[in-house]
């Protein structure tokens, strides 16, 4: 009778273990994700502070693929500002996304302490967890 129990721990350990190692790599994901658009939100910005000390009647090139297109001051203003709002509000999402996952993170961790920590406890946590996947 232990050696059901014993298997079903280990492979509910095995089980926490991995879905520990993909949250991890998901919230180093989301980090990277947010540095990369803190930086897009950034150059953004200091372009149109630049662009911004110009006149007005100032016509610019924006660079696209190989080519370049003439557009005036307020049309390429309006494009930085809706790019950094854009990234803004990608920021936003995955903050609030990389919460969610360091929740995760959290919890199954202190999951797998708990199986740790005794036999018995681990044979209820098991059963615990069965149920759980049931009402999946």
């Amino acid at each position: 009778m232990a050696a059901p129990v014993d298997l079903e721990l280990k492979k509910a350990f095995t089980e926490l273990q991995a879905k520990v190692i993909d949250t991890q790599q998901k919230v180093k994901l989301a980090d990277v994700q947010i540095e990369q658009l803190n930086r897009t939100k950034k150059h953004a910005h200091l372009t149109d502070t630049e662009i911004m000390t110009l006149v007005d009647e100032t016509n610019m090139y924006e660079g696209v693929g190989r080519m370049f297109i003439l557009q005036s001051k307020e049309a390429i203003h309006n494009q930085l500002l809706e790019k950094q709002k854009i990234a803004e509000e990608k920021i936003k999402e995955l903050e609030q996304k990389k919460s969610y996952l360091e929740r995760s993170v959290k919890e199954a961790e202190d999951n797998i302490r708990e199986m740790l920590m005794s036999p018995y406890e681990a044979g209820i946590i098991i059963s615990v967890l069965q149920m759980r996947k049931l009402k999946l």
